[in-house]
């Protein structure tokens, strides 16, 4: 199935905003998002597990969706509302098995064979980046330019299409007019902590 998805797709990073990942949802709902995804690269699982279920606590009172990046385990154990894969993380076919059918999950692509093999997989919705140049991964993908999302976009149809990779507020309007359905954005909204739930509003 392709759902609907915000807009602006925050993603929130414990390093980056030197907040927990509560906090971060707290002033992103404070700034207008409806659905959030926590990533965290760092931490050990347990702790991330006790930082999600305060996030996803939060966010429940206020009807904002929460997917947790690659790690399946804490989604089915929190009861999270999806899931987004890399490459390397746990099948999306094995993932579904796990979560149910009505959880969203989101698959990240970098080459065009790449998204049409995600077309054959049981994912709501295609990511495909990064888009510009973008300091949140140690090892980036080859940036894919403006371009290529229009060719992205004939080959997955009506799928749900986000963009992500150093998307701001300078560039997201472009990228948006590209065909995407939504903009996943990390560092541009909330690299500064004292400023999420402004920088969120700025989108």
């Amino acid at each position: 199935m392709n759902i609907v998805l915000p807009k602006i797709y925050p993603i929130t990073d414990t390093v980056i905003s030197g907040l927990s990942h509560q906090e971060q949802v707290k002033r992103l709902i404070a700034g207008g998002a409806t659905l959030i995804q926590l990533r965290e690269k760092h931490l050990s699982p347990a702790d991330f597990f006790d930082d999600a279920k305060a996030a996803i606590a939060f966010a429940r009172e206020h009807s904002v969706k929460i997917i947790i990046n690659d790690r399946v385990d804490i989604a089915a154990a929190l009861t999270a509302d999806g899931v987004h894969l890399g490459q390397d993380d746990l099948p999306p076919a094995e993932a579904r098995k796990i979560l149910g059918d009505g959880a969203i999950i989101g698959f990240s692509t970098h080459t065009l064979e790449q998204v049409r093999e995600a077309l054959t997989l049981p994912v709501d919705y295609i990511a495909y980046g990064p888009i510009f140049g973008t300091t949140t991964k140690e090892n980036p993908d080859n940036t894919v330019g403006l371009a290529a999302l229009n060719h992205v976009r004939e080959i997955i149809g009506d799928t749900t299409l986000v963009a992500i990779g150093g998307i701001d507020t300078d560039n997201y309007r472009s990228v948006l007019g590209a065909g995407v359905d939504s903009v996943a954005i990390i560092s541009a909204m909330i690299s500064d902590g004292e400023q999420i739930e402004a920088q969120n509003e700025s989108f």
